[in-house]
């Protein structure tokens, strides 16, 4: 294994030390393998932009577009359409983080506020 260089240390400290920039940082990150998959796969089938673009019904810049991450969004539908054409499957996966959620925000994420009841149980009484 090689050693990290005092640039990859400096990163590393600088993600520790900021959750928000790890998340922007590994966001990035999987969009990137995301499009580099699709670009490796039409690679490995020995296929160019346009004969790709034939086969899923839309155009080669669009083709393009998808592999440089340029388009925003995209829908399962399209990676599934692209995958099954070249004869790949698309896999989605939901991991936890290795940090965990602080309180107020899974309480936030689940419409709640710390401290306040959601009434539920007052109105099963009724």
């Amino acid at each position: 294994m090689s050693k990290k260089t005092a640039v990859m240390e400096w990163i590393d400290e600088r993600l520790q030390a900021d959750p928000r920039l790890a998340r922007a940082v590994e966001e990035t990150l999987s969009e990137m393998r995301l499009e580099q998959d699709l670009a490796a796969l039409r690679e490995k089938r020995k296929l160019t932009q346009r004969q790709v673009a034939k086969l899923i019904g839309t155009s080669q810049p669009y083709v393009a577009k998808l592999e440089s991450g340029r388009v925003k969004n995209v829908e399962v539908g399209t990676l599934v359409k692209y995958a099954r054409a070249l004869g790949g499957t698309v896999s989605i996966q939901i991991k936890p983080t290795t940090r965990p959620v602080p309180r107020r925000a899974r309480l936030k994420g689940a419409g709640l506020r710390p401290g306040r009841s959601t009434g539920s149980a007052r109105r099963q009484s009724r």
